[in-house]
Formats: structure tokens, sequence, C-alpha cells
């Protein structure tokens, strides 16, 4: 068996320690890139891009995707998401009628924090 190597390329996307994840089913016909932000659907648990409009639980931003995840062929189990940490809000991916000062106070009642800027060295 060999051994695979990866590179990582840091995104600024995780502006602080603490950082938890869990992982989740994103719903058939979603196509997400890391740091979507994710809402949940209350009838089914699965997840998908918050949208303000969505009217089915989801509009309240939940939590952060973690990996990119392409369900456009059906669901996807066991994806990656971040629950609990502080967050570059500049590196979000915010979905239709959402804004930052909008689902900044949802993410906070989720445990994540998010920041306006992140220093790097």
């Amino acid at each position: 068996m060999g051994a695979t190597t990866e590179v990582y390329t840091p995104d600024n996307l995780i502006a602080g320690d603490g950082v938890r994840t869990d992982s989740v089913t994103i719903i058939s016909g979603e196509n997400l890139v890391r740091g979507a932000v994710l809402g949940k659907i209350t009838a089914s648990g699965k997840y998908n891009l918050s949208l303000s409009a969505a009217g089915d639980g989801s509009e309240t931003a939940y939590s952060i995707l973690a990996e990119d995840c392409n369900a456009s062929g059906g669901d996807v189990t066991n994806v990656p998401v971040y629950i609990r940490g502080r967050f570059n809000s500049e590196k979000l991916t915010i979905g239709t009628g959402h804004t930052v000062d909008t689902i900044k106070p949802q993410l906070r009642d989720a445990g994540i924090d998010l920041a306006t800027s992140v220093v790097t060295a």
C-alpha cells in the first residue's frame, strides 16, 4: 500500500480555535462549496443552502459546510459540517435573501461566531 499526499491550501475560512464538526445529509439537487451556510429542513432532517424565504426550516442558518459537496445526483450522507467555532464571514457562501447581518445571530445561537476579518501571517 502506498501513501498518498494532498496539498493543503489555506482558505482562511476558520478564524479561531474551538472548531467542532458533525456530519449531515445534503439533500439531492445541491452542489455546494466549502463555506456554504446550511439550514436544516425540518421534515426530513436533511440540509441545504439556507435561503431566507425557504419556509421549510432551512431558512434558519445552522451550520457551515466543511468541504465541497455535489449532491446533484442524489442525497449525500456523512458530509462534514462545522457546528462550533469562529469563522471568517468574508469566506462564506450565503444563500439568497440572507446577509452576514441576518445569519450572524442565527449562527451564534447554534454556537458559531463570525469574524469580519482575519489576520494572517
